[in-house]
């Protein structure tokens, strides 16, 4: 990124030009509509409290409302992510389109790719969030876009169908009026979580429910309302946790603490370890029993888990023994090798099963973009297919070529 001339610092026209070719260099922004679209939008107005130069920040989100702990529920977030999910939704002049989950700005940027023949309606379940939207998009001159108040969770029915729906919270599951507020042709950017790692995927309309066109990473805050994650998370000890989202994942806490009090076992695959966050989304879908492990830098310090669980990291549980990812030098394997950390009465067992992963990964999709992922609404087909995550409303799906 281009150092920006402290003689400019300040100036919101000369940041936003500078956002828009840092965008560019980093490949948010790939076609002439979404640079347009960023070039044109006064983003310092979506955040009146925050400075310009947070403002205009390419990876920095700007806090909009918190909770009683003090923790995010609602901020704008970075100018990255929202140009990568706008570059996936190929949003066209003259659509119609529905943004949930409200903040202002990106409402105000679907308004200048759907033109003045277009539409678009954001809607949030927080009054204070969607009072705020609306004054900051008529102080910024996009009185134009409709502003609701409800629960996302049930989409806006009262304009659909629409041509494209993005979602901007981390939805747990796809409701049912997602899809069908969708056009034959329409199509949904969500942010879907599954297990506690979450990807923005841009899904098309098919015979069956909805498939996948591209994903990325992405982070934002969870879904609140009916949408909210329906998922569990228990203290091993302090500064160590589990979490998952899969039902049929039994989470033994007491059990899986004294499996962290025995000797480690280390098995190491002979695999690259390279692009994490592709890994991990396939560790996650492939896992038969999924959890992620969470520590603290003080217990990594100490030696009991290792650094990859600090955001934490696709573990394979059983009732009282547990196995994570890490990772050593080595230049065999082009810089670093995969490998496997378990504890437990059955951490041979569980450390032969994630080093097969680790190596059909290595070996067979070792690069990104390789999953195509499907939404099946409806009732779950018994017995569940395999490689299939259970969600309330249908079953998602992965596949890797």
């Amino acid at each position: 990124m281009t150092a920006i001339d402290d003689s400019t610092v300040r100036d919101p026209d000369a940041l936003r030009a500078e956002m828009v070719r840092a965008l560019r260099d980093e490949s948010g922004v790939k076609t002439e509509p979404v640079a347009a679209a960023f070039a044109s939008v006064p983003r310092h107005k979506f955040a009146p409290d925050a400075s310009p130069e947070l403002a205009y920040s390419l990876h920095r989100t700007v806090p909009v409302k918190k909770d009683k702990h003090g923790m995010d529920i609602s901020v704008m977030s970075a100018a990255h992510l929202q140009a990568v999910m706008l570059e996936q939704a190929e949003v066209e002049p003259g659509m119609k389109v529905l943004e949930i989950g409200s903040g202002g700005v990106n409402a105000a940027y679907l308004q200048e790719l759907v033109g003045s023949e277009g539409e678009v309606t954001t809607v949030d379940i927080d009054r204070d969030v969607i009072d705020r939207a609306r004054q900051c998009l008529d102080y910024a001159g996009y009185s134009q876009v409709k502003t609701v108040l409800d629960d996302g969770e049930h989409g806006v029915p009262d304009g659909a169908p629409y041509d494209r729906i993005i979602v901007t919270v981390a939805a747990w599951d796809i409701p049912p009026s997602w899809i069908s507020g969708l056009t034959e042709k329409g199509r949904l950017v969500v942010p879907l979580t599954v297990c506690g790692t979450t990807r923005s995927i841009a899904f098309d309309r098919d015979e069956d429910g909805l498939i996948s066109r591209s994903y990325g990473l992405a982070r934002f805050v969870s879904m609140q309302g009916e949408g909210a994650a329906d998922e569990r998370k228990v203290m091993l000890r302090e500064g160590v946790a589990l979490q998952t989202d899969d039902v049929r994942v039994s989470l033994e806490p007491q059990a899986l603490n004294a499996a962290l009090g025995v000797p480690r076992l280390e098995r190491w695959s002979g695999a690259a370890y390279d692009l994490p966050d592709e890994l991990d989304l396939f560790l996650t879908l492939k896992l038969q029993s999924p959890a992620r492990l969470h520590a603290a830098q003080v217990v990594v310090d100490s030696g009991l888990v290792e650094a990859s669980a600090l955001k934490g990291v696709p573990a394979l549980v059983s009732r009282d023994s547990i196995a994570y990812r890490t990772r050593r030098e080595n230049a065999d394997t082009g810089g670093f090798e995969s490998g496997v950390i378990a504890h437990g009465s059955q951490a041979e067992a569980l450390a032969d099963q994630y080093a097969d992963l680790l190596r059909r990964w290595a070996q067979n999709h070792r690069r990104r973009g390789a999953a195509t992922f499907r939404y099946l609404p409806g009732p779950a087909p018994t017995p569940l297919p395999e490689d299939a995550v259970l969600r309330r409303h249908g079953i998602v799906t992965a596949t890797w070529t």
